[in-house]
């Protein structure tokens, strides 16, 4: 996914691209192959947005999530949905302290910087609604009291499409927090090869090869040079025209909201300041259409009967939508 730079910036870029191409150098020394999602994952931090990692068992979905939070120096939390797991395991809960003769608010899991949650989908409803408010606005309300999340903050969820059993179906309304969903796949012979000779080679996985690259001041300012960068107004009526046709297409139940016009904006952004340039391009658009896209559209029944994917939806409706000059 690089690309050539062969223009002058009007914003200085050259740091924000070093430390992405560091934080791809750092990944790969584990995660073989898998450039696109390393991209997205990288693009999302600087979006400040939430991330779906959906795959089977074994395509190393978690492990890219504690390497992503190792080349960031922030605090990191891991959350295993099960079928048990209240809110107040996610989000903490008041407890009563004898010397003081007061309750207390003792934080939970959720509280940290980088909160990866393992097959988000197994956990019901209730627990799934605990994670609405933390998501949109990172904050937890509990017992009347609001306690703000400290920036960065970026939850990575992980989900198998496979299994079935005992699992559930996320709400469309957390589904639309999620800034992408990005679906992984089975790695081609030869990056298996190379899978195979790393783990005969090192005898194990050593995630402490990987060293950080970023701190929470460093994606801070990042995200300001983000929101700068250029974006002509005839690519912002090409964004609003794909998001309107999702909601005009006979194979779509439900179309996308304009959190996902938003997300394309921004996402699209950010992903040109990973190639080192500073003003979006038709392409950009396309590329992130559907990772932003995929988890946010229902097709209607008929055509999900049909064997019609989102993907293949999301495509067409690319195809159709001319590029406005």
């Amino acid at each position: 996914m690089e690309q050539e730079n062969v223009f002058e910036n009007r914003i200085d870029l050259s740091g924000l691209k070093a430390s992405a191409d560091q934080m791809k150098l750092e990944i790969g020394k584990i995660i073989v192959g898998q450039e696109k999602m390393v991209d997205l994952l990288i693009t999302a931090i600087l979006a400040d947005g939430h991330v779906l990692l959906e795959g089977v068992p074994g395509v190393a979905k978690t492990l890219t999530a504690k390497l992503l939070s190792r080349v960031i120096d922030t605090g990191f939390s891991r959350i295993q949905f099960t079928p048990d797991l209240m809110p107040s395991d996610i989000l903490g809960t008041s407890v009563f302290n004898m010397q003081k003769s007061a309750f207390e608010f003792k934080a939970g899991p959720i509280f940290s910087n980088i909160i990866l949650i393992d097959e988000i989908n197994r956990a019901p409803a209730k627990t799934q609604a605990a994670l609405f408010e933390v998501m949109q606005e990172k904050q937890v309300t509990v017992d009347g009291q609001t306690h703000a999340m400290q920036e960065p903050y970026l939850v990575i969820a992980t989900q198998n499409p496979i299994e079935q059993e005992g699992t559930y179906r996320l709400p469309e309304a957390q589904l639309d927090r999620f800034l992408f969903k990005i679906n992984i796949d089975y790695p081609s012979l030869e990056e298996e090869i190379t899978i195979l000779d790393g783990h005969h080679q090192r005898k194990e996985q050593d995630t402490e090869l990987v060293k950080p690259v970023l701190n929470a001041d460093n994606i801070n300012t990042y995200r300001q040079k983000t929101g700068d960068i250029h974006v002509e107004n005839h690519l912002l009526r090409y964004i609003a025209h794909l998001v309107q046709e999702t909601r005009n297409n006979n194979a779509i139940y439900l179309g996308a909201s304009p959190r996902a016009s938003v997300a394309i904006l921004n996402s699209a952004k950010a992903f040109a300041c990973i190639q080192g340039r500073d003003f979006v391009t038709p392409e950009d658009i396309k590329l992130l259409a559907l990772p932003v896209l995929r988890h946010r559209l229902i097709l209607t029944p008929e055509k999900e009967m049909e064997g019609l994917t989102a993907d293949e939806v999301i495509k067409q409706v690319v195809d159709k939508i001319e590029v406005p000059r």
